[in-house]
């Protein structure tokens, strides 16, 4: 009798294994969301038009577009209006006369004839003068270069440069940004796969529980086998608050990133997730024929050859800008140290000497830094210097892409090697359960072996939610090493 409760019991915990291996092969999959919610090209819009990044990087671009447009002003005559008015507490020009000096000597004898003594004795005092105590100004003044040693002409093609330069660093900061919502998607979506998994496993290890305490109360079992799965539901507690943790955290990132309201409870779809292991030909497809080769064959230590012209990368293009902004940085810093030339024409007005006065001219000026050449010199050789070095980085930096984007390649074969091992893991730690299932129920396994068996397996699952998680990241990495 007490034979035959044993077998009953060891039936019940095997029939109850072998549903843990059913649900978790049922438990949500990889490819089924949680209820309405966003999907990743939702994400990823939301942030091309919300984040901080990007914004700014936008009005990096409208800036330059500005820089450039007042550069092209400088090709125009410059046009200046000037007035002034002023009231002085005393002329600013005074002088004396001396009337009698004025007088030829022949006049003078004739003169004290006809005048009366009064008016010859006035003659002979001296008169002061005061001019222009109060007065008004106004000029208007048009100045065209002639000659400005290219600065002109240099400064609007370094404006330009400087227009293209920050129209790459928009495009490597949409990379960045579709880079980091991917990565925080997938992490989400991982981090919620391993909730489900879990929450699959607990409710099967508390359905063995009752089974097993049932067990322990007839007698035809141990308090042992309990306490082992309490404490593999212990456990499983532990893992659950850490990944609903994880789930927040990723959440308010995630939302912070895309530019989401925090007051709304952020759900995303994981449709996407497949359980399905991706072919080789979709895996072409999605990373772009024209760009990537994928081989078949997994003995190919270089699974993935990556077709690709450095010219297209922003990155290459935002060195030769460097370069080309080096080198008109070097030619401003000569003509700086050249003369210029201008003309201009004005017209003026003024009143001070009580009378309305206008008259117009036209002039030339001609400007030569004497001493100026002194410094300037030392500044020509520093913008050769730092033409030098950028033509250096060029060189340098240009083989530093060429490993990159060949470490891209590498990275995204080894996460595609990695999404198939995982999934022959699955099948094996499926083949593990089932087998000390049958070790149990023959008596030759106990449930320690069985309940390691079953972590196993669920640590496959995982394995596999990471792997996949992590190919489309590095998915990502491998489009965009190819300027695509």
């Amino acid at each position: 009798m007490l034979e035959m409760n044993l077998r009953n019991k060891r039936n019940a915990i095997v029939v109850a294994a072998l549903l843990i291996c059913s649900t978790l092969s049922a438990s949500p999959s990889l490819g089924e969301g949680t209820g309405v919610g966003l999907t990743l090209q939702q994400l990823l819009d939301s942030a091309r038009h919300n984040n901080i990044t990007l914004r700014n990087a936008r009005r990096s671009v409208e800036a330059a577009v500005q820089q450039r447009k007042e550069a092209f002003t400088k090709y125009f005559p410059n046009i200046s209006g000037t007035g002034l008015w002023f009231n002085a507490n005393r002329g600013m020009a005074k002088m004396e006369i001396n009337p009698q000096d004025m007088i030829p000597a022949e006049y003078g004898a004739m003169l004290s004839q006809m005048l009366p003594a009064e008016a010859l004795a006035a003659l002979s005092s001296p008169i002061g003068m005061s001019m222009m105590k109060n007065g008004t100004i106004a000029s208007v003044m048009a100045m065209q270069p002639v000659f400005a040693g290219g600065q002109i002409v240099n400064g609007n093609k370094l404006a330009k440069v400087g227009e293209e330069v920050s129209r790459l660093q928009l495009q490597l900061s949409e990379n960045e940004v579709e880079k980091t919502t991917v990565q925080y998607y997938w992490q989400l979506v991982s981090l919620q796969e391993k909730l489900h998994t879990v929450a699959a496993v607990d409710s099967l290890l508390s359905d063995i529980s009752r089974k097993v305490e049932v067990a322990v109360k007839a007698g035809v079992t141990n308090r042992n086998d309990l306490l082992q799965v309490q404490l593999r539901q212990n456990d499983l507690e532990s893992q659950k608050l850490k990944l609903r943790n994880g789930i927040n955290i990723v959440k308010l990132l995630l939302a912070q990133y895309c530019g989401l309201s925090g007051s709304e409870e952020l759900r995303v779809k994981s449709e996407e997730f497949s359980a399905a292991l991706p072919t080789p030909h979709d895996t072409e497809a999605a990373a772009n024929s024209s760009l990537f080769t994928l081989h078949s064959s997994l003995k190919d230590s270089s699974l993935f050859t990556l077709h690709y012209s450095l010219n297209t990368l922003p990155e290459y293009q935002l060195l030769e800008k460097q370069v080309e902004a080096a080198k008109l940085q070097q030619r401003m810093a000569v003509g700086q140290n050249l003369p210029t030339v201008a003309v201009g024409a004005g017209y003026n007005y003024h009143n001070l000497m009580e009378n309305d006065r206008t008259f117009g001219m036209i002039f030339a000026t001609v400007s030569i830094p004497i001493t100026g050449w002194w410094g300037g010199s030392h500044a020509i050789k520093r913008r050769k210097i730092e033409y030098e070095k950028a033509v250096d980085q060029l060189a340098d930096n240009s083989q530093l892409l060429n490993i990159r984007l060949q470490n891209a390649a590498n990275s995204v074969g080894e996460a595609y090697q990695q999404l198939q091992l995982a999934a022959r893991g699955i099948e094996q730690a499926q083949e593990n359960l089932r087998l000390n299932q049958d070790y149990y129920k023959a008596g030759t396994s106990t449930m320690s072996d069985l309940l390691e068996a079953q972590m196993l397996y669920q640590q496959a699952l995982d394995r596999r939610t990471e792997a996949y998680a992590d190919y489309q990241v590095k998915l990502v990495d491998y489009r965009q090493a190819g300027g695509n």
